[in-house]
């Protein structure tokens, strides 16, 4: 069997805050947990023991907690943790009030800010009592359409702070994404930047919010922030509207009144991707969100007070309410808005190495894209803060492992992490405590009982099969907007395994208690009945000196379905039979034939999401001719032209 590419010494493992949990619980509950499959076990047969004593050790601020841990726990969807509890988001986010940095931000045209905890506190002061001036209160509906700025932040606190649905989305969404999203949700108020910059650019949003207000009735009032200068002259043109420092300013920073609110009030918001249709609108409760962000930050990813932790994000991602809750541990927020390779592949390590970063999160198509361009880091820039490097939106691969260690940090825990918008928190991630195999994800996280199941729900192990979850966890969602009966709730998790969470994702158990992660369920291969996983092709195309990136389907045809990949090469290069023939060749010799494409074709880009997901359902869906229902979902709809009625998928 071949070593792991990091294992974390005893000394490095007596320091972090999942032994010290582990060593807690065995303490309180005078049980014996000798490493973290003990500690696993524990907490999926023991979940109110398990989440009651993360509650004390995290210190989680509440009025009350009460002592009711779980009811209903037999029921999912239907459970319901820490029923008599109140307490406050926002609160336990702004528990620190020092002169220590909050917050740090940069953008790529170089600007940078800085938010000590006190001083975002008094932000967030001045705006909770313009909101509570207004008449906003508890379940009414924010919404923000903005870069990923301090402002953003502050605006989602004040929210939280007395109780309102906060739900945010991209300045680059186009004005009918933003309704599709905001206009089911009715919200009071917008808050607007008046534009952002990206690649060098400055994209103007003033005249996009105008058509947006017209178009959501609901809206009361509109705020722009001043972000590239135009914000003043923007609010002044628009009725209702005013700058977001003239909305805060008749108000002194003093104590925030935070409204005491149940466990499952709703917090957030958040949008399916709505690449098949009008996104799902997800709502999170304060609770759940904030227990589940607490344990994968202090334990899994060993955040602790003053570290200094980055993702790079929109606003229109799961990932940025994630990072946002790490100031419950006292952590540094960075936060960068713009391109991450403008003017080259170094500006987020820049970052890293100028504020002494101790949390990198990315996503998996970034890492590729580093690895392809021959960027080293680890020669170019001094990465002795950075302890975790955390990558998710798509399967790492493993070659993509090598790269970090190779040419990122040898030191380093690589937490490949999976979850998604509907849990806003994860299923399997990083723990400091364990060894990094190539190509799997450490763990399934604490509390979560994960499996994986067959067609017919029986479990496996070491074979492919869907990732469900057979028991309640605190951050599952309090449901969907405008689905009162439940019904559409129930169908998009319950549906396939009665009373058991089915994510929609293809997966593996492997021999080290990991999980592998082949790519979605619904855009699984079926080729003479076999199950592929995309990821399993991408894998081996994508190692190609020529190949960009690539993207591959399975077509309908003549009663079966074969395979079909798509592939984006270097610049100036054309996809020729000895390419061609390659890429076939490497599929075959590394995985078997069933996986090796019927057709290769090129095209110039590759769909994909907002937050960076490429679209495997809505390219089959243009080459059988269908119609892709949301386009507004995607960051390049013109690239879906590419796939449409193609001669060569004729024959």
């Amino acid at each position: 069997m071949a070593d792991p590419l990091w294992q974390p010494g005893a000394a490095r493992i007596a320091q972090t805050g999942m032994d010290r949990f582990r060593r807690l619980a065995a303490s309180r509950h005078r049980l014996d947990l000798p490493d973290y499959a003990a500690l696993y076990r524990w907490s999926i047969e023991q979940p109110e023991a398990f989440w009651s004593l993360l509650w004390e050790e995290c210190g989680v601020v509440a009025q009350r907690r009460g002592e009711r841990v779980l009811v209903d726990g037999d029921r999912m969807p239907g459970a319901r943790w820490f029923p008599d509890a109140r307490l406050n988001f926002a609160e336990n986010l702004l528990r620190r009030r020092d002169d220590g940095i909050a917050v740090l931000f940069r953008d790529e045209q170089g600007t940078e800010r800085s938010l000590t905890h006190g001083g975002l506190y008094d932000r967030v002061s001045q705006l909770e009592q313009a909101l509570r001036a207004m008449g906003i209160g508890p379940g009414d509906r924010i919404a923000g359409y903005l870069p990923n700025l301090p402002e953003t932040l502050i605006a989602m606190l004040a929210s939280a702070s007395i109780g309102a649905t906060w739900s945010s989305c991209s300045p680059d969404f186009g004005v009918d994404g933003v309704v599709d999203r905001f206009g089911q949700i009715g919200p009071r108020l917008l808050i607007a930047a008046d534009g952002y910059f990206y690649n060098g650019r400055h994209f103007d949003c003033l005249e996009k919010v105008a058509a947006i207000r017209q178009r959501i009735p609901s809206l009361e009032r509109t705020l722009i922030v001043d972000y590239t200068g135009g914000g003043a002259d923007g609010a002044a043109a628009l009725a209702d509207t005013v700058t977001l420092e003239q909305f805060t300013a008749p108000f002194q920073a003093g104590d925030i009144e935070f409204e005491q609110l149940p466990f499952d009030h709703p917090l957030y918001i958040l949008f399916s991707s709505g690449t098949t249709g009008t996104p799902k609108c997800i709502v999170h409760g304060a609770g759940g969100t904030l227990l589940q962000h607490l344990k994968e930050h202090r334990l899994h990813c060993d955040i602790r007070p003053d570290d200094r932790v980055f993702y790079f994000t929109t606003c229109g991602w799961m990932m940025w309410n994630w990072l946002a809750s790490a100031l419950a541990s006292g952590a540094t927020l960075l936060l960068y808005d713009g391109s991450p390779f403008h003017p080259d592949g170094n500006i987020l390590f820049d970052y890293a190495e100028q504020t002494g970063m101790t949390l990198f999160g990315t996503s998996a198509k970034y890492i590729d894209a580093l690895r392809k361009a021959g960027l080293s880091p680890r020669h170019s820039h001094d990465l002795s803060s950075l302890r975790t490097l955390c990558s998710t939106g798509s399967p790492l691969l493993p070659e993509a492992f090598d790269y970090v260690y190779q040419e990122i940090k040898q030191d380093l825990c690589l937490s490949s992490i999976s979850g998604g918008t509907d849990i806003v928190s994860c299923f399997a991630l990083g723990n400091p405590v364990l060894p990094v195999w190539r190509g799997e994800l450490q763990c399934r996280g604490l509390g979560m009982k994960v499996e994986v199941w067959d067609d017919q729900g029986r479990p496996l192990h070491g074979e492919k099969g869907e990732l469900v979850c057979t028991a309640p966890f605190p951050s599952m969602p309090v449901g969907f907007w405008n689905d009162a009966d439940g019904s559409r709730y129930r169908a998009a998790y319950f549906e396939r395994f009665p009373g058991v969470w089915c994510h929609g994702d293809y997966v593996e158990l492997t021999d080290h208690d990991g999980l592998i992660v082949y790519g979605r369920s619904d855009a699984v291969l079926n080729p003479g009945g076999v199950r592929i996983g995309t990821a399993e092709i991408y894998r081996q195309v994508e190692q190609l000196e020529e190949v960009v990136e690539s993207i591959v389907i399975g077509q309908e045809w003549e009663g079966d379905v074969r395979v079909v990949l798509f592939v984006q090469l270097r610049e100036g290069l054309t996809l020729d039979q000895d390419l061609s023939e390659r890429i076939r060749q490497r599929i075959r010799a590394n995985t078997t034939p069933r996986h090796v494409p019927a057709r290769v074709l090129q095209v110039d880009a590759i769909p994909r999401t907002r937050s960076g997901k490429i679209v495997e359902l809505a390219v089959r869906d243009v080459v059988h001719g269908r119609p892709v229902r949301n386009l507004e979902a995607l960051a390049n709809p013109e690239a879906l032209d590419q796939f449409a009625d193609r001669e060569e998928l004729r024959r």
